[in-house]
């Protein structure tokens, strides 16, 4: 029942598109803060590892003329301040690669690249120097134990990061072979995410709420007038003509319908007291005192009259929609049949033959009043035949609709008459006998419009007349 209001699809919908917006904007905002944050952590680290590279290529051994030959060292300068003369350390990636040398017997850093490592602050920087078979050369002394050597070290590259855990580490291998790690921990930075994470959360909730309020009273804004529509023609359906649509602003779309509806339901009214009037005229001629020696023509009038103030009712209704039609599934061979029957004793009077060829056929309707315009058209069938004519009666399914039609033999109608056989009051002077009130076809119109049928008409002077009539077999 909720899917099918539109307050609360134009909510849902709202809701949706607001909340992939809040939910894109948070992502977006905690992803760069994380980037940034992970940012200057790994620039610190990664000159971190090129202090530990420099204070690396500062303990190596000296020339050693009783090195095996095919270990050369590259030539460089050597000084006695552990490398305060000696070129800087070249990241893999950042330039000529250096040449092989010996792996270090020791390893200490100068006080300048110790004081880039506090050993004393367990969550400060750490590091961790591995030789080239894997055992560790030199570590500080806050190092986390059990720190696994890189799973990709061992090949010179660039300096590649990882997270592990609470800690965020930088690592590179040297050309000889030693893989050089510098960590910290990122506790505090990982919990000022979450708490980061937390905030834009409930940001994003608060504002989604709000939004989710503003559009409920944004959608109800826009709907009230459709029910302002609705409680107006409930009250106008029951019988309370006076009513309107209370319009707050008749430039919008909803405030010129309901400007079209209001000018309808004048309409209505008009239409209304008129008949009312009618009927209230018509109600005095007939208590107007009469002489004796007419009542019986008068009697004759009044039953005519009461036919006519019956057949402009039932038309105002069908025309004001009050009156209702049954939808449920009718047998067109049981309803056809009952009326042939009805129809039998005039057609045996005036001598008319009907002929019944009616398939196994259904629709949707009310059966009453199908019935009813069967029955008109049969009845026209046999008063306007010729003695010993035919009326015949069939039926068929095409395209999606149930077909009954009614043909006599009689002197049919005058093609300047076929067009106007639906109007009101209309009758034909060689088709229409006194005494009717040229009504029954206008009303039997009304009851198949009324079904979302239709009723069409075929005449040829002199052969005769077919009526059909199309009705739905599904609503």
């Amino acid at each position: 029942m909720i899917f099918k209001s539109i307050r609360w699809r134009l909510q849902i919908w709202y809701g949706l598109l607001l909340l992939a917006v809040l939910a894109g904007f948070g992502l977006t905002a905690y992803e760069l803060q994380r980037g940034k944050q992970f940012r200057r952590t790994d620039d610190e680290l990664r000159r971190r590892v090129a202090e530990i590279g420099n204070a690396l290529r500062a303990n190596g051994p000296p020339r050693d003329r009783g090195r095996p030959p095919d270990r050369p060292l590259r030539d460089r300068p050597e000084t006695d301040d552990q490398g305060e003369g000696s070129p800087p350390f070249r990241l893999p990636g950042d330039g000529p690669p250096e040449g092989p040398r010996r792996p270090p017997r020791e390893f200490h850093l100068l006080a300048r690249q110790a004081g880039l490592f506090d050993e004393t602050d367990p969550n400060g920087f750490y590091y961790v120097v591995w030789s080239r078979i894997g055992t560790v050369v030199g570590h500080s002394t806050n190092a986390p134990t059990g720190i696994p050597i890189p799973a990709d070290a061992g090949t010179p590259g660039p300096v590649s990061t990882r997270l592990r855990g609470t800690f965020r580490e930088c690592y590179v291998s040297t050309p000889p072979g030693e893989v050089l790690l510098t960590g910290r921990s990122i506790a505090s930075e990982l919990d000022d995410l979450r708490r980061t994470a937390l905030v834009l959360s409930a940001v994003g909730g608060l504002i989604l709420v709000c939004g989710l309020a503003g559009g409920w009273w944004l959608a109800g804004r826009a709907i009230h007038p459709i029910n302002d529509i609705s409680a107006a023609a409930v009250k106008i359906a029951a019988g309370d003509l006076s009513q309107r649509i209370n319009l707050a602003d008749t430039e919008n779309e909803l405030g010129r319908l309901g400007t079209v509806l209001n000018s309808t339901f004048d309409r209505l009214g008009a239409a209304l007291e008129e008949q009312k009037q009618f009927t209230a005229d018509a109600a005095h001629e007939l208590r107007t005192p009469v002489y004796r020696e007419t009542v019986e023509s008068c009697h004759r009038a009044a039953q005519r009259m009461r036919r006519l103030i019956e057949s402009l009712l039932e038309l105002a209704r069908l025309d004001a929609g009050q009156e209702p039609m049954r939808r449920e599934r009718v047998n067109l061979v049981t309803t056809t049949l009952d009326c042939t029957r009805l129809v039998q004793p005039l057609a045996d009077e005036r001598k008319v033959h009907i002929y019944y060829e009616v398939p196994p056929l259904e629709c949707v309707g009310d059966a009453e009043r199908i019935g009813q315009v069967i029955t008109n058209l049969l009845t026209n069938a046999v008063n306007y035949n010729n003695e010993n004519g035919e009326v015949r009666i069939g039926g068929e399914s095409k395209n999606g609709s149930a077909v009954i039609t009614v043909s006599d033999t009689g002197p049919g109608i005058p093609p300047e008459d076929l067009p106007h056989i639906f109007e009101r009051f209309y009758r034909a002077e060689k088709s229409r006998t006194a005494g009717r009130t040229g009504l029954g076809l206008s009303i039997s119109k009304a009851i198949i419009d009324a079904h979302g049928g239709a009723l069409d008409v075929i005449s040829e002077s002199g052969k005769g007349t077919t009526f059909t009539i199309r009705l739905p077999k599904s609503d």
